[in-house]
């Protein structure tokens, strides 16, 4: 660790955290305790933690205090993490529809947040300080794997509106001092991927994080110039807040000349889960319970796929138990080679809206179609977007050595996964625009979508 990086990861950042009420350093070093106690330890811990959250919901929150009484639930009696199945899945209609029922009437200091989802329309939520002292406490354990640490050099290839919407001098101050550097992922053109390149390769940060559907195309672009940037001493690349496809991992490792770990959570649940050296998604157990269900809302045991449910543990001001992330997910039993007793989450296979339905009713995975558009020369990029059961528009950019025949190859494909009544309609554009977040997401299915 170096001078500079020191001075940020033990004085100036605990500073601010402190000066923000904060409890993240005492946090993130209890976490780097319990990630190697033994399950049974961690195990008594969450259940400490669960039962005085659901006491405090209980006492404290409209929604949950009326819930509970109906049901005749006692907080008190848990007895194990399997008590939580008494109580109904949190949903975002639940969260519209109770509004203010959902805060706790002793909260204090509560930030307004919302999502926009998968339909546009937005759940707003709110959360407290002792949920982000945890988030960002987890988050700085999961960095520290990887041996760099806050205060190392860092680029942010990011699009969200919070971060991109607070550039004021007191923040631009403060990412100077903590060598962070946010770039906008909303335009990946050629003049600003020109910019991002030439940027990274004169700051040679130590790690980069972001959306991996922009930082593969940085990764791209720059690999189309000509321009190396795997002997930059880039550690690591985090990246996180959408799917990581296999073909993306490769070529950013591949551009960088390093490895990738890949991060789950989002804004609404949390930081989930984030991957380790040895390759394995553990799970912010002292945090987070997570539950995989099927449609049905029947808990499934370890290696079988379903909706990932998950349930924060620091959230007593504004509860998010049993929450319905709508992603689709793997749980495991098997133990990491790291020694690390967190517990796996095996595969996150995607939003149910990465899932599309074919004409019989058969559900598969967006990768189906994705195979069929990486296999035809000269598509620069798509997307794909399942209107309805009986039509699929399909996007694309095209570039040489693309022939008009090949929409007929992508139309049969398609068809071919499908069914031959669908409509495969194929638009050929000049650019393919993200979401509003600076997101990008391959496949969107208007077909198979949960609230």
């Amino acid at each position: 660790m170096g001078i500079h990086t020191a001075l940020v990861a033990n004085i100036l950042f605990p500073l601010q955290e402190k000066l923000k009420k904060h409890d993240t350093v005492a946090i993130r070093q209890a976490m780097d305790d319990s990630q190697w106690w033994p399950a049974e330890k961690l195990e008594a811990l969450r259940l400490e933690r669960l039962r005085a959250l659901l006491t405090k919901a209980g006492k404290h929150v409209p929604y949950y205090r009326d819930y509970f009484k109906n049901l005749g639930f006692d907080p008190q009696k848990i007895e194990s993490l399997a008590d939580l199945q008494k109580l109904p899945f949190l949903t975002k209609t639940v969260i519209r529809a109770e509004g203010e029922r959902m805060k706790a009437d002793n909260a204090q200091g509560l930030a307004r947040f919302n999502t926009g989802g998968s339909s546009g329309e937005p759940l707003i939520f709110f959360i407290g300080t002792e949920r982000v002292s945890h988030d960002v406490a987890a988050k700085w354990r999961a960095t520290r794997w990887w041996d760099v640490d806050i205060g190392d050099p860092e680029i942010v290839v990011w699009g969200s509106p919070i971060e991109l919407g607070t550039q004021d001098k007191v923040r631009i101050i403060r990412d100077k001092l903590m060598r962070t550097e946010l770039m906008p992922a909303f335009q990946m053109n050629e003049t600003n991927l020109n910019q991002f390149v030439a940027r990274i390769c004169e700051r040679r940060p130590k790690m980069l994080f972001g959306y991996p559907s922009a930082i593969s195309h940085v990764a791209a672009h720059a690999q189309k110039r000509g321009v190396p940037l795997n002997k930059l001493g880039i550690k690591v690349v985090f990246c996180t807040s959408e799917r990581l496809y296999d073909h993306q991992r490769e070529a950013i490792s591949n551009a960088f000349g390093c490895p990738v770990a890949n991060g789950y959570g989002g804004r609404d649940a949390g930081f989930i889960a984030h991957e380790c050296p040895a390759g394995n998604m553990h799970i912010t157990a002292e945090d987070i319970i997570v539950e995989i269900i099927d449609e049905n809302g029947n808990i499934q045991p370890a290696g079988v796929a379903g909706e990932i449910v998950t349930t924060h543990l620091a959230t007593a001001d504004y509860p998010f138990i049993r929450y319905r992330t709508g992603d689709i997910g793997t749980l495991s039993n098997e133990k990491c080679s790291c020694g690390r007793g967190l517990p796996l989450l095996k595969e996150i296979q995607g939003r149910s809206t990465d899932f599309v339905v074919a004409a019989d009713g058969t559900v598969m995975h967006g990768l189906a179609l994705i195979y069929i558009l990486r296999d035809q020369p000269g598509v620069k990029e798509f997307k794909v977007i399942q209107e309805s059961a009986e039509l699929t528009r399909v996007l694309i950019v095209t570039e040489p050595p693309f022939k008009p025949e090949i929409v007929n190859t992508i139309i049969t494909g398609f068809k071919q996964r499908l069914g031959e009544a669908v409509e495969i309609d194929v638009q050929v554009m000049d650019s393919i625009p993200g979401e509003k977040s600076g997101k990008f997401r391959y496949i969107i299915s208007n077909a198979n979508q949960n609230s």
